[in-house]
């Protein structure tokens, strides 16, 4: 039994050591997928697809702001389904660092220092929208415990009115049965 336990926990360090990042997905004739990736603004976003069969480029409609962006892939006719590999890049792992390095003549201590600045503003426009995002949500959060305060005042307000209504019509009822 201990061998068993061990043989997971390996079997998940395992999981863990070696993720992947791509994604694949089974797309029939003339169907169309939509994926929504939520990405900081001016951020590069690049798509590769591997299929056997033909598909349309990815279209990826440029954003005027921060938030959520939509790629869109539309298939060519072919009479069954096909399984299509996608691999999305986001931010500095959309650049190509060994041919920056040829075109550029940069040393490896140079190109090393313009990863480390890629990275850093990555890092600076993930910060920025998840701040944004972190407004919106207060914001939301905030709007909607105002109205949970106004819903339960309006509910307090109703069951006293209709306890002082119900109180009124027993005592005209006992009153007029000559009970009271």
């Amino acid at each position: 039994m201990v061998g068993v336990k061990v043989d997971k926990k390996v079997l998940l360090v395992a999981a863990f050591i070696h993720p992947s990042y791509a994604l694949y997905f089974h797309i029939g004739e003339t169907e169309k997928k939509c994926f929504i990736e939520e990405i900081p603004d001016e951020t590069m976003v690049i798509g590769k697809l591997c299929s056997s069969a033909k598909v349309s480029p990815a279209y990826c409609p440029k954003t005027a702001g921060i938030g959520l962006n939509p790629c869109i892939f539309l298939t060519t006719s072919f009479p069954m389904l096909q399984r299509v590999h996608l691999d999305i890049q986001v931010g500095e792992h959309t650049n190509n660092y060994p041919e920056i390095a040829a075109k550029d003549k940069l040393t490896e201590l140079q190109l090393r220092a313009r990863q480390l600045l890629d990275q850093v503003e990555q890092i600076q426009k993930e910060q920025n929208y998840q701040r944004y995002r972190e407004e919106r949500f207060r914001m939301t959060s905030e709007s909607t415990n105002q109205r949970v305060l106004w819903w339960s005042i309006a509910q307090t307000v109703i069951l006293i009115v209709t306890g002082i209504w119900q109180m009124k019509h027993l005592k005209s009822f006992f009153e007029a049965k000559k009970l009271v």
